[in-house]
């Protein structure tokens, strides 16, 4: 079932001295429970459609429609921006607490499934970046959004710990069928969380390819698929498109 049709979106930014086009003629559509990533170089307008998508920006030209006239929508980005000042229980309590909501069980349920109970009482400062990540989507899962948005969240760590939460993100949002959309610059990590891929080209960002990734591939968890022999052939066939689109 469509989640999002995305109609020949186009994008300016607007100065003094130059128009700059960012996205042109951007059409795709998402469908409900569906997780894509967009690829593509720097400056290539992913994040501009990232915050197209999620209303903070209106599109210069074409439109976007959702299944539902106003979804929720959960934006998680490569900081985690944690209130220091605040207990993990009441920074994952924050969209709850903005929305008028009561907590009720959510912040602990969220917290025990995320294995994280015991930094309830705690301060962002003592955990671990990989720690602050997770804690962070549990904040943006507390307020059940519909679609989630995830602006590079894992370029931060270290190598093993990317690892481990892609491995932790991919499991959660099976477990919650959310709707997700990535943006990347990782075409393992693209391949490896995704069921579907689009390939940006150099700005401005129109979309030039669209992979689908075997199912041999999404019924592994994002750590076994890297080892899988489907992988590195659709690694290598990715990596032509993207260099077949350079300047």
């Amino acid at each position: 079932m469509t989640f999002l049709q995305v109609n020949d979106v186009s994008h300016h930014f607007f100065t003094d001295e130059a128009v700059t086009t960012a996205l042109c003629d951007i059409h795709f559509t998402l469908s409900e429970g569906e997780f894509v990533s967009f690829l593509g170089p720097s400056g290539c307008g992913k994040s501009t459609l990232l915050s197209i998508i999620a209303g903070l920006l209106a599109p210069t030209d074409g439109t976007l429609q959702f299944k539902h006239d106003s979804p929720e929508i959960g934006y998680m980005l490569q900081q985690d921006f944690l209130f220091p000042w605040k207990t993990i229980e009441d920074n994952v309590a924050l969209g709850l607490t903005i929305l008028k909501r009561q907590p009720s069980t959510i912040v602990d349920d969220l917290l025990e499934s995320f294995e994280l109970s015991h930094t309830k009482k705690l301060y962002p400062t003592q955990l671990s970046g990989g720690m602050r990540q997770r804690i962070a989507l549990a904040r943006t899962l507390a307020v059940n959004p519909s679609l989630l948005l995830l602006d590079e969240p894992f370029s931060a760590l270290d190598y093993r710990s990317k690892l481990m939460l892609e491995n932790f993100v991919a499991k959660t949002l099976q477990n919650y069928k959310t709707t997700t959309i990535l943006v990347t610059h990782d075409i393992s990590e693209a391949i490896a969380m995704s069921d579907k891929i689009f390939i940006f080209s150099p700005r401005p960002g129109t979309i030039t390819q669209c992979f689908i990734i075997p199912q041999a591939l999404r019924q592994l968890s994002p750590l076994e698929s890297r080892n899988a022999p489907p992988f590195q052939q659709l690694f290598q066939q990715i990596w032509k498109e993207l260099e077949r689109d350079e300047p």
